[in-house]
C-alpha cells in the first residue's frame, strides 16, 4: 500500500426543481472539508496511488464568529513516487527539497516522507501559469490519482498534471504533463477522481463528467458511464443522471469501473462486472449506471474504493464492500 487516505466530510443542501423533462434546474451546495471549515484534506481512494497529498490548517484556531471570516494559509504536504510530474517538485521548499527529500531512480523521483511545497501566491500562480495580476484564486483541495495530479481552486477552477496515455486528464489528447493545464467545465469543480485508465469531474451542481479510457470486451465495457465503449479525451456529461434526475454528490473511479454516490443516498456502479466490482451478483458489464440493488434504501453516506473494490458507509456506521 504505497499511500496513506485521508477521508474529507462532504455536507451537502440540495434544492431540485425538476422541469418538464426531468432536468435539474438548481442545486445549492455546500462543502467543508477537514477539523476546521477553513482547511481541507483530499486523496483519491485508489489503493496503488503513487503520490500522496495532505492539507493542514496552520492557525491554532478559527477567529471568532464576530470577526470577519477570511482565508486562512495552508500547509502542504506532498510524499511518494513522482513520475511525470505527479508531484510538483518545483514548489518544495528550498530548505527541503534535494538531498533530504528521497532518492531519484530513472525518471522518478522517490519521496520517502511528507514534505512541505511553497504556496504562497506568486509561486502558485506561476506553477499553475495564471498571470493574471488580479487572480487571488487560493488553493482549496488537492486530488491524487495512481499516475496523475488535481488541484482545484477556491474558485472552482481544476488544474491536472501526470500521465494522460489513455485522455484521462481530460485536457485532449494523449499526451502526458508536468505542467498544469486546466480543464475547462461549465461549472465549479467539487470533486475530482483520478483513476489508472479514466477520470470523473464532479461539478457543485452535481453533474458529473469522466474522460478516458471507455472499455473493451476484454477488460470490460462501460466504465464512463456513457453507454458505449468510446474513449473521450475530453470531459463528456453523463448525460443518464440528467435525465434521470439524480444529483452526483460523491464518484470513485477504479480500473475498470465507477461507482457514484447520488445526493439521495442511493449507489451506482457501472464498467467492468469481473470479480463483483457492480456489487450486484452478477458478472455482467454495466453500460449505463446502474443501482447497487443489495444497498438500496440504505442511506449511504460515502463512498471509496481500489483498483476493483468499493467500500459504502451508510448513516448507521455500517459498512458494506464488494468487488475484489
Amino acid at each position: 500500500r504505497s499511500h496513506r487516505i485521508m477521508i474529507a466530510t462532504t455536507i451537502r443542501s440540495a434544492t431540485r426543481i425538476v422541469g418538464q423533462h426531468g432536468r435539474r434546474a438548481a442545486l445549492s451546495s455546500s462543502t467543508c472539508f477537514s477539523e476546521a471549515s477553513s482547511s481541507s484534506c483530499a486523496a483519491a481512494p485508489t489503493v496503488r496511488c503513487a503520490s500522496s497529498a495532505a492539507l493542514n490548517n496552520d492557525a491554532a484556531s478559527p477567529p471568532p464568529s464576530n470577526t470577519p471570516q477570511t482565508s486562512t494559509p495552508h500547509n502542504i504536504y506532498m510524499w511518494g513516487t513522482s513520475k511525470q510530474g505527479t508531484i510538483p517538485l518545483s514548489l518544495l521548499h528550498e530548505g527541503g527539497s534535494a538531498s533530504s527529500g528521497g532518492m531519484f531512480s530513472g525518471n522518478e523521483k522517490i519521496i520517502d516522507h511528507p514534505m512541505s511545497l511553497n504556496l504562497d501566491q506568486d509561486s502558485l500562480q506561476s506553477f499553475l501559469n495564471t498571470t493574471d495580476q488580479d487572480d487571488d484564486a487560493k488553493l482549496q483541495q488537492i486530488f491524487c490519482g495512481a499516475t496523475g495530479t488535481a488541484m482545484v481552486l477556491n474558485d472552482g477552477r481544476c488544474f491536472v498534471f501526470g500521465s494522460n496515455k489513455n485522455g484521462e486528464l481530460g485536457i485532449g489528447g494523449q499526451t502526458s504533463t508536468e505542467t498544469p493545464v486546466h480543464v475547462p467545465l461549465p461549472d465549479p469543480v467539487a470533486k475530482v477522481s483520478l483513476g489508472p485508465n479514466f477520470s470523473a469531474f464532479l461539478t457543485t451542481t452535481g453533474d458529473l463528467y469522466t474522460c478516458g479510457y471507455g472499455g473493451s470486451a476484454v477488460n470490460g465495457m462501460g466504465c464512463l458511464g456513457h453507454g458505449t465503449m468510446e474513449s473521450y479525451h475530453s470531459p463528456k456529461l453523463v448525460n443518464s443522471l440528467v435525465e434521470d434526475g439524480c444529483y452526483a454528490s460523491d464518484v470513485h473511479c477504479g480500473e475498470y469501473s465507477m461507482t457514484v454516490l447520488t445526493t439521495e443516498g442511493e449507489v451506482l456502479t457501472c464498467g467492468s462486472g469481473s470479480y463483483g466490482r457492480l456489487g450486484n451478483v452478477e458478472t455482467f458489464d454495466q453500460l449505463y449506471l446502474e443501482p447497487v440493488e443489495l444497498i438500496a434504501g440504505d442511506d449511504v453516506v460515502q463512498i471509496a474504493g481500489g483498483f476493483a473494490f468499493s467500500l459504502a458507509l451508510n448513516k448507521g456506521g455500517i459498512i458494506h464492500a464488494w468487488g475484489r
